[in-house]
Parts: C-alpha cells; sequence; structure tokens
C-alpha cells in the first residue's frame, strides 16, 4: 500500500518533533506508507528556496504559483482601480513560465480565488488566474486550483482559458457537488483534505459518497487543516491516512482501494511513477 499526498507545503511545516529536519518529517510519512509528496508554491519570490529544499528528494514532486490570498495585498476601493494594478504586471508571467519548466515541477499553482477571506480584490485575482492557466497550457503541465465562495467565476474561467486541453485538481475542496461534477467534465481531479474527517462536514461527505474514486486525490494540505484526531495540532503529510481511512469508511470500501485509486490518479494528472518498495 502506497499513499501520496498530493498536496503539502513542505518549506512550511512545523518541525519542533523532528529536530528541525524535513527527513526526518518525511521518513515518519514513509513508516505509515506514505511514499511521495507533491510540494505546492505559494508565491514566485519564495519558489527559489522552497525548490532547493526538496530538488535532490526523489519522492518529492514540485509546483509553482501564486495563491490568491498573495494576490497583491493591497486594498483596492474599485474594480478600476485594480484594473490599474493590473497594467503594472502583477503577475511575473514570464518568470512563473521560466520556473514552471523546470523538470521536477510538475503543475502550476496553486492559483485560484478566494471570496471567502478575499473579497476585495476580485478583479485582480481572476486575471491572475487566467495568467496561470495560460501558463499551464503553455508548458503542458495541469493546474492545482484553489476556490472558495467562487464556484461561478472558477468555472467559467477555467472554461474561458480552455483549461480542460491541460487539466488539474481543484484541491482542498469544500465546495457542492455540482462544481464537483463541472470540474470533472473539463478534465479535473477532486482533492479531500482533513476537512472530510470534520464532524461537521456532513455536505462534503456526501460529495465524497457520490464521487467515485476514479474522479479523487487526497491531501493534507500541511502545515494546515489536520484531521481528525490531530486537528487542531500542525498537521503533517504522514497524516493523509486518515483522509483516506474517512473515504474508505464513508464509501463503504476498503481502505486499500482508495489507496490504490488515489495514487493511481496523481500518477496520471501530474505524469509522476510513485516508487512502490
Amino acid at each position: 500500500m502506497v499513499l501520496v499526498d498530493s498536496h503539502c507545503h513542505l518549506d512550511s511545516l512545523d518541525l519542533t518533533d523532528y529536530g528541525n529536519s524535513l527527513s526526518l518529517a518525511l521518513k515518519a510519512a514513509e513508516q505509515v506508507d506514505v511514499k511521495h509528496f507533491l510540494c505546492v508554491g505559494l508565491d514566485l519570490e519564495s519558489f527559489p528556496s522552497m525548490y532547493a529544499l526538496v530538488k535532490d528528494r526523489d519522492n518529492v514532486s514540485v509546483s509553482v504559483g501564486v495563491h490568491p490570498l498573495h494576490v497583491d495585498k493591497k486594498e483596492h476601493e474599485d474594480e478600476a482601480a485594480q484594473s490599474e494594478v493590473l497594467q503594472g504586471n502583477t503577475l511575473d508571467v514570464d518568470l512563473l513560465s521560466s520556473f514552471a519548466r523546470r523538470s521536477k515541477v510538475v503543475a502550476v499553482g496553486e492559483t485560484g480565488l478566494d471570496y471567502f477571506y478575499s473579497p476585495d480584490n476580485k478583479v485582480l485575482q481572476q486575471a491572475m488566474l487566467s495568467q496561470h492557466v495560460q501558463v499551464a497550457r503553455e508548458v503542458s503541465k495541469p493546474i492545482i486550483v484553489h476556490s472558495r465562495g467562487a464556484k461561478q467565476d472558477t468555472l467559467a474561467i477555467l472554461n474561458a482559458e480552455h483549461a480542460r486541453e491541460v487539466g488539474g485538481v481543484l484541491h482542498c475542496f469544500t465546495e457542492d457537488l455540482d462544481m464537483a461534477k463541472q470540474a470533472i467534465e473539463l478534465g479535473f481531479y477532486i482533492s479531500f483534505s482533513g476537512i472530510v474527517t470534520f464532524k461537521n462536514a456532513t455536505s462534503l461527505k456526501d460529495v465524497v459518497r457520490q464521487l467515485p474514486l476514479e474522479n479523487m486525490l487526497i491531501e493534507t494540505d500541511s502545515p494546515y487543516l489536520a484531521p481528525v484526531p490531530h486537528r487542531g495540532q500542525p498537521n503533517q503529510p504522514k497524516h493523509v491516512v486518515h483522509v483516506a481511512e474517512c473515504i474508505a469508511e464513508i464509501k463503504q470500501v476498503a481502505l486499500e482501494e482508495v489507496v490504490e485509486a488515489t495514487t493511481r490518479n496523481f500518477e496520471d494528472l501530474f505524469s509522476v511513477t510513485v516508487a512502490r518498495d
């Protein structure tokens, strides 16, 4: 049995329990059969240091992008002001493209729209999501999308920018079944995090119940969103097993079936071969 943590931020982990050693943290994950990790970029400024941290690890793949909550942190009173900022090349597309062409980089993102935490710069977020999809198509790599409170705009941009040409994943999914189905029609996978283990996540559990395993990925989004029974603690890649166990329970299938499907889906989407020894 080989699990994959399809979305984590290894450069942000709390390594206190591992003597500040990422190697020991990954070894702890490997001891519970988590054998591969996708380290996801949050902005272009931190990408070089993140890449340097993991570039020599065969069991770590990388993505590069700008998270919607990292999009121009200045507040803008209206859309006209935001449009002016767009003229100043908010996203360095050439740099993103250059980073995305590295062989260890398997995806573009994380990018997306977050209207829950950052509703005041929607125009900027939308423009940058479009640019990320354009770069993903340019380099022929899938895209990792964050969407919160922005269902219609997220789907509209993915359609308008022809994201189906490269596919991708809606990571840390918390939206409804309709959005999941529309994303799947675009060639996207739906990735579930520790949120699905939360007692009050009844609607999300219903989504899991109704989606086939062939469309799913699992993740930790560590160091955030630790699953039950570790909720409230710093999250770790090793905890992805709890997400798999929860999905198996919801769907009333064997844990091995969930693990096999999600690992195969990861390999198919990101063109990565996961070592199984």
